[in-house]
């Protein structure tokens, strides 16, 4: 049926098929309802007291909405077409096992044959809904939980209630603000509250979710439809080959963005072009300092970026590797943009730099090694970047 759903919806846009894959949320859930009814059970036994079953029904009514939303933040492209497929064909078949979730009885694919199901294992959508109501009082009594907030935005989601659910995801953020999910998921639910549009706020909210994570695939979606939005086909086509780079050039999503990147060139009238193709790149090798290899781990993020000399400090092409890919050989280039206005082909000169996080965080952090060019021509091939120094 899954699968018959993405035909249905990806065929008129891509003229292409759609797979789905199984999920194993309903098993989990299965295994809750069978702990719920034990302490059923054990209460009536006198086993359990009623302060202690009370506590330990909460606990599991909070693990079956954790497992009620979906494995991966939800999307939805808010354009019908081919871009729309980048996200659907992803989230849709997850959509589906949640809203299985939500009103039918997954507990049958568990069932030996012959055996009837119990009703008391059952969960409705009203049930669901009366779990997530208690969450929301829970969380209105501890309104600094922001994995609360986060939960109850994903559940409201999930059930369709968009406005509550972008209400939902602007307390997160304000208590998580540095987490690039939150943010992407936000600007998903903030466009479709606002007439399916990404245009404004949600835009910003997925530039913010590039900022801390610069190959965060869903802000990199969400961002490329933004600027289809505005027909800006070349910005879209930047977004939309960074996510190119992430996703299998085989498997239906690569295929998927591929076909938006030939829309938004052809539209753009860019179809015999690429960014590069402008000559606005900086190529060069990067390397760790011999007296520094001891004191990075092989799997910290490395951050190469190009800023303007004399510039705004925001970087205007981003790559990001790992220690144990070092020394490499990079190449910056427009299509690595970080904001539309930003770019290296608006700036002749530029210092290119390279730096080790151990958190991950594209936000220099004390302890954090370093090494930056001098200032280059864009355009300029060879730089050297030796990261020699620690961030103070």
């Amino acid at each position: 049926m899954v699968a018959a759903a993405l035909a249905w919806v990806l065929i008129p846009l891509l003229a292409r098929p759609t797979r789905a894959t199984p999920a194993p949320e309903a098993a989990n859930l299965a295994v809750l309802r069978d702990q719920l009814a034990e302490l059923d059970s054990d209460l009536a036994r006198g086993i359990l007291s009623p302060e202690r079953y009370e506590q330990s029904k909460l606990e599991l009514e909070r693990r079956v909405l954790e497992e009620a939303r979906p494995a991966s933040a939800p999307a939805g492209s808010p354009v019908a077409s081919p871009r729309a497929a980048v996200i659907l064909a992803a989230v849709l078949p997850i959509g589906a096992v949640a809203l299985y979730l939500a009103v039918g009885a997954p507990t049958v694919l568990l069932r030996e044959p012959g055996v009837k199901p119990g009703p008391q294992h059952e969960i409705t959508r009203e049930q669901l809904e009366g779990l997530v109501a208690k969450l929301a009082q829970q969380v209105d009594r501890s309104p600094d939980d922001a994995k609360g907030w986060m939960l109850l935005a994903r559940s409201y989601y999930v059930l369709g209630r968009y406005p509550e659910a972008a209400r939902a995801y602007e307390r997160a953020v304000a208590l998580a603000p540095g987490d690039a999910d939150l943010l992407a998921d936000y600007a998903d639910a903030l466009g479709v509250t606002q007439g399916r549009s990404l245009e404004g706020k949600p835009f910003e909210l997925a530039r913010r979710a590039l900022e801390i994570d610069p190959d965060h695939w869903k802000a990199l979606a969400l961002a490329g439809t933004a600027a289809f939005e505005r027909k800006d086909y070349r910005q879209a086509v930047a977004y939309w080959e960074r996510l190119q780079r992430l996703v299998p050039p085989d498997s239906e999503i690569g295929r998927s963005v591929n076909a938006s990147i030939a829309e938004a060139r052809e539209l753009g009238g860019t179809k015999a072009a690429a960014a590069s193709a402008t000559g606005a790149r900086v190529t060069g090798r990067v390397s760790l300092a011999q007296g520094l290899v001891g004191k990075a781990a092989p799997t910290d993020t490395v951050f190469i970026f190009a800023r303007a000399a004399g510039g705004p400090p925001m970087p205007l092409a981003v790559l990001r590797k790992q220690v144990k890919d070092l020394p490499l050989e990079f190449a910056l280039d427009d299509s690595m943009a970080m904001a539309p206005s930003l770019k290296l082909s608006g700036f002749s000169e530029v210092i290119v730099g390279a730096r080790i996080s151990r958190s991950g965080s594209a936000t220099p952090q004390s302890g954090d090694l370093q090494g930056l060019s001098k200032p280059v021509k864009v355009g300029a091939t060879g730089v050297a970047v030796v990261i020699d120094t620690a961030v103070p």
